[in-house]
């Protein structure tokens, strides 16, 4: 009799099969529709192919096509389609890795050739020729030494440097048609399953991210699988171009970058100060607010101070290099936290002083490959909404819950109301002892049950000093945005030798958090941006009003409406160029400018106001109204819209 094997259902039932039973017969007991949506199976939490076969007793549940991991899978098989087009379509190309990412795919390859938009095109009709072949995945083990002398008669000297690093003594590859490539799996059944796709772009990058290495060329796509799901993504990748804050920041005149200044270095044009100082001025009112004390610090630092830090030894790589003054070696600085250390430690304190809460909006510097600058989103010199808290171990707790009551707080001010939440734990190599990080993620942890937020686990991704919260904001694409984290800090108190007496009239250590509400100005700024498309809300708006005149005889009287404006603190501007008052109006709109005053003879002669607005969904704007009327309604609805009134 063959040997039986229990199999553990996703249902739950237990059921004997024999062994060497595949994936996919076991699957077909689950239930008919979810096996028809299994892309692969996950056996004892091990992703497999529906061909594996079980030979020991084991827990089996289908991975489906509409779950995360299946879509991975998919857009992983998918990107092994893409390499054997490009294989058969170009001569001399040698392939690299192709994984899948967030949305999507790439593959990098090594080509004679210089891959073109149109290029795009010939490789999907390639594709998709090879996707109506319906070719199984199948897998295939081999020795290593087998492994290498395979692609090295292929000349793919890149998949044998990679096999000649892999520890064990066997490899997997994956062929389908004429194609094979060194792969862990799983994958599809085969390549009919993949039903819509799209190549979306080409960039260059170096072999293992190294600059030293060669530069490759990197074919984006992505997948989903149905049609509908790609066009929706694709719909929403245009709307993401439209907002890009790139773009708008050169439209709107915001910001920008010089390569005369230098690459990450942003110069914040007068309509970007202008919302970057009601941010500001937002953040400090709230600050004094929640009992926090605004401190200012230097801009450079002995580089002393970032060895006995830690960030001289963890971070050598992103710090600057140092500058010799009067023979001591100084840094631009790439924290604020050991200078808030030093004020801390200025005098002793007691414990009844304790929480002590510094912020700053202090600007640092961090050395960024020019391959990873992205405009607002990742620069080299940016201004951290930033603050430490000096607390007891008793006051951690509250603390904790006190911080992210404020971050959501601030964020939904600006008009983010979803986020992903994560708590991030322990890592393999930390800091301090086991007691005081069960104790600190303890208290992150009860912090955000109280909350009521929603938050997930991110098992070992603490950083090594310390337990955190990570937040992530969502905009009005669903994209999600990594700005405010709350961290708690065992090393830096250590490193410093941060003490107070306690009410025992011993020297204590107290707990430091970390915490940045909105990330880095700069950041949080691109993410508002594409947030509303360039069109702030209006207390955020760089000019809420514009001042129209129809034409030169009205100059005067939209002088006199402009000046009122502007005493009376409204952010304005004036046209009364001898243009057509369409194409004025145009170019306001175009601007994001939130309301147009039209001044013609007629309101000229009655002191009153023509309003346009671009704002919708707001109840009772005055059509045509006497000036120190809408002057009342705009600042009664100026007040009731903003958070900082």
């Amino acid at each position: 009799m063959p040997n039986q094997i229990k199999i553990t259902l996703n249902n739950g039932k237990v059921k004997e099969y024999e062994a060497g039973v595949t994936a996919a017969a076991v699957l077909k007991d689950t239930a008919a529709d979810i096996f028809k949506k299994a892309a692969a199976a996950q056996v004892n939490g091990r992703y497999v192919d529906l061909t594996y076969e079980l030979n020991e007793d084991a827990r089996v549940k289908p991975v489906t096509i509409d779950s995360k991991e299946g879509l991975d899978i998919y857009r992983h098989s998918t990107s092994h389609v893409m390499a054997q087009a490009v294989k058969e379509l170009f001569d001399g190309v040698k392939i690299t890795i192709g994984p899948f990412i967030e949305d999507g795919f790439y593959y990098d390859f090594d080509s004679p050739h210089t891959f073109t938009p149109f290029d795009l095109e010939k490789i999907e009709e390639k594709m998709a020729d090879i996707i109506r072949g319906d070719r199984p995945f199948v897998k295939e083990e081999m020795s290593k030494e087998d492994a290498i002398k395979f692609f090295g008669e292929k000349s793919e000297t890149y998949k044998q440097e990679l096999i000649a690093e892999i520890p064990d003594e066997k490899v997997s590859i994956y062929r389908h048609d004429n194609f094979a490539d060194l792969c862990r799996g799983p994958h599809l059944p085969s390549t009919r399953w993949i039903k819509a796709f799209k190549l979306l772009s080409i960039a260059g990058a170096y072999w293992r991210g190294d600059e030293k290495n060669k530069m490759l060329q990197r074919i984006y796509g992505t997948a989903f699988p149905t049609k509908r799901e790609l066009d929706e993504y694709l719909n929403r990748l245009e709307e993401a171009k439209k907002r890009d804050h790139r773009k708008l920041g050169i439209e709107l005149d915001l910001f920008s970058i010089s390569d005369e200044i230098g690459s990450g270095l942003v110069c914040w044009h007068p309509k970007g100060a202008v919302v970057r100082g009601i941010i500001e001025d937002f953040w400090k009112r709230e600050h004094y607010r929640h009992d926090y004390q605004v401190v200012y610090t230097p801009h450079i630092a002995k580089v002393d101070l970032w060895k006995t830090s830690g960030h001289w030894a963890f971070y050598r790589d992103n710090l600057y290099s140092p500058m010799d003054v009067e023979g001591q070696g100084f840094i631009v600085k790439p924290m604020n936290c050991p200078f808030h250390i030093q004020i801390y430690n200025s005098h002793l304190r007691s414990y009844r002083e304790l929480p002590i809460r510094y912020a700053e909006l202090g600007t640092v510097y961090r050395f960024e490959r020019s391959g990873v600058l992205h405009g607002l989103l990742r620069v080299r010199g940016f201004t951290q909404d930033d603050a430490h808290i000096f607390c007891r171990p008793e006051q951690l707790e509250e603390e904790i819950g006190d911080v992210l009551n404020f971050t959501i707080y601030i964020l939904k001010s600006f008009g983010f109301n979803e986020f992903d939440i994560y708590l991030s734990t322990r890592p393999e190599k930390y800091v301090g002892t086991l007691d005081k990080w069960e104790k600190a993620e303890n208290a992150l942890k009860v912090a955000l049950e109280k909350s009521g937020l929603k938050f997930q686990i991110d098992a070992g991704e603490g950083v090594f000093y310390g337990p955190k919260i990570d937040i992530k904001i969502k905009d009005t694409l669903g994209r999600a945005w990594q700005c405010s984290t709350i961290q708690v800090d065992f090393n830096l108190p250590e490193r410093f030798n941060v003490k107070y007496r306690g009410q025992d009239d011993k020297e204590h250590q107290p707990i430091m958090i970390h915490r940045a509400l909105m990330g880095s100005l700069e950041r949080f700024f691109g993410c508002l941006i594409e947030h509303y498309a360039g069109s702030f809300p209006l207390w955020l708006a760089p000019v809420q009003v514009i001042v129209l005149s129809i034409t030169e005889k009205n100059e005067a009287y939209a002088m006199k409406v402009y000046e009122r404006l502007r005493f009376e603190g409204v952010r304005s501007e004036i046209d009364i160029r001898n243009e057509k008052l369409g194409l004025k109006i145009r170019e306001a709109e175009m601007q994001k400018i939130p309301f147009m005053l039209v001044v013609g003879d007629r309101e000229a002669e009655n002191n009153t106001v023509a309003v346009r607005t671009r704002i919708k969904g707001i109840e009772g704007v005055p059509q045509a109204a006497d000036f120190k009327d809408f002057i009342g309604w705009f600042k009664g609805l100026l007040i009731r819209q903003s958070p900082a009134l």
